[in-house]
């Protein structure tokens, strides 16, 4: 496995968001996270971040245990999240939001890089050097993914990508987590669109009140009625 959680808690004060929870993605895997709101998915991944300090658990990538690094040492590890309501700086512009993905590297294949993203996404080419305030949220959406891919991530992790997007950005967006995928790119992904998401995922665990209540294969997850209507949502 590249990402290994064990027995992981997150606490903010009193309130446990994450109980004793335990998960994996192998390497060029897309797994998905699913739960009604407040499950604590959110909270899960900004533990694997380094956002959130766990209270208890280990977090082990490509076989390192990372549970003390920051959230800086762990992007340049590899393991970088693209956050709930994108994040992006507004004020900049979308090129140089796209050189903040980048901070961490010291290579000199940047410039190259950021060619690639403007050959992928023709909309952030055309205004690379307006503000990111001028973007359609989806434009946004595609600026985080962008940024986070300008830090060479061995495993991406997006929490709830499609939120308050167009039913047809949101099937875009799953075609660029598709083609990442192939691409060899491991993906943790949190997601309120759960039949898109397990349609994407190769598995699934759902989560409620902080733990794992089930996990498996995502097409067995997909097509099990009793579980999508207790845990799953209307999707």
């Amino acid at each position: 496995m590249l990402l290994e959680v064990d027995a992981l808690e997150v606490r903010y004060g009193r309130t446990q968001a994450v109980r004793g929870l335990s998960l994996g993605v192998g390497a060029a895997e897309v797994v998905t996270v699913l739960g009604a709101n407040g499950a604590g998915k959110s909270s899960l991944l900004k533990a694997l971040a380094g956002a959130v300090k766990p209270a208890a658990g280990r977090i082990l990538f490509d076989g390192a245990d990372i549970t003390g690094l920051s959230a800086p040492d762990r992007v340049k590890r590899g393991l970088v999240l693209v956050p709930e309501g994108r994040q992006i700086l507004v004020s900049l512009t979308v090129h140089e939001n796209l050189l903040m993905g980048a901070y961490a590297r010291r290579d000199g294949d940047v410039a190259r890089d950021i060619d690639g993203v403007y050959a992928r996404f023709s909309n952030l080419a055309a205004r690379r050097d307006m503000p990111a305030s001028v973007l359609s949220g989806g434009e946004q959406q595609m600026l985080a993914i962008s940024r986070a891919l300008l830090a060479r991530p061995r495993l991406m992790m997006l929490d709830e990508p499609s939120l308050g997007l167009s039913p047809l950005l949101v099937g875009r967006l799953f075609e660029l987590i598709r083609d990442l995928h192939q691409e060899g790119l491991a993906i943790l992904l949190v997601e309120q669109n759960t039949r898109m998401a397990l349609r994407s995922a190769a598995r699934g665990y759902v989560m409620e009140l902080g733990r794992v209540v089930l996990d498996g294969p995502a097409e067995m997850l997909a097509n099990n009625d009793a579980l999508a209507a207790a845990y799953l949502g209307a999707h």
